[in-house]
């Protein structure tokens, strides 16, 4: 469900349509919750899980209503404004994939909320020049203003000190928040390491965009890491995330 929703946005044109959408997949959810999903492959998939885990519906809904209201298109106001979006997606999905773990504990929690927050900053950073090819930007105004930086500035891939100083300040709240997911590590239960290996994808990218200076253009930063797996494995050999 969660890749649906978020490819909803991209394809579509009009707001009123992914309205509509967004608006069919409340109704399905409440479906479920009452044991009547509609006779749709992702729905009754979903129904499964939910009965075979326990699922909280809060979650599922709070991803919903989340895309529902991004499909305004508009910048962030401010990087609080991007953490609470990635608190309600991502890391709501998180929550639903320590439930499906089994896992119930208020550390992995707190790690769950900031490994999302992570994911949110790095995908926005991340899809920051795929935006731009499509005349948008969504990275927070406030970062942007302060460095005295415009949208302009980001569609012209324009590479001066103010505007890598506006993807260093965001990369830096994003690193920041894995710090602290990686502080609880040794309280949070072994059974929710798996959900939380993300973060190899996470502290790969942010060590990359470091190394070409916070250049968000940077053709290497559109390459895959063909070692990821292997840095997946070892992480997961260790139990670490």
């Amino acid at each position: 469900m969660w890749n649906w929703l978020r490819l909803v946005k991209d394809s579509v044109s009009e707001k009123t349509i992914g309205l509509m959408r967004m608006e069919f997949w409340k109704k399905t959810v409440d479906d479920i919750y009452r044991d009547n999903p509609p006779q749709q492959p992702v729905a009754l998939e979903l129904w499964k899980a939910v009965k075979r885990h326990n699922l909280t519906k809060r979650w599922l809904m709070k991803i919903i209503d989340e895309r529902e209201k991004n499909l305004d298109d508009k910048a962030y106001r401010n990087i609080q404004e991007l953490e609470n979006y990635a608190e309600n997606t991502q890391s709501a999905l998180l929550y639903l994939t320590l439930e499906i773990l089994g896992v119930k504990d208020i550390h992995a929690d707190h790690a769950a909320s900031h490994i999302g927050k992570a994911q949110g900053i790095v995908t926005c950073l991340r899809a920051t020049p795929y935006h731009g090819s499509r005349r948008r930007v969504f990275l927070p105004m406030d970062i942007c203003m302060l460095h005295g930086v415009s949208q302009e500035d980001f569609l012209r891939k324009n590479q001066d000190k103010n505007v890598r100083d506006v993807i260093y300040d965001i990369a830096s709240q994003a690193h920041l928040h894995l710090k602290h997911a990686r502080s609880f590590h040794k309280s949070v239960p072994v059974k929710a390491f798996p959900a939380f290996l993300q973060t190899v994808a996470l502290e790969d990218y942010l060590k990359k965009i470091q190394r070409v200076d916070f250049d968000i253009f940077h053709p290497s930063l559109q390459q895959k890491n063909t070692l990821l797996p292997l840095s997946l494995y070892i992480q997961s050999w260790r139990n670490r995330y």
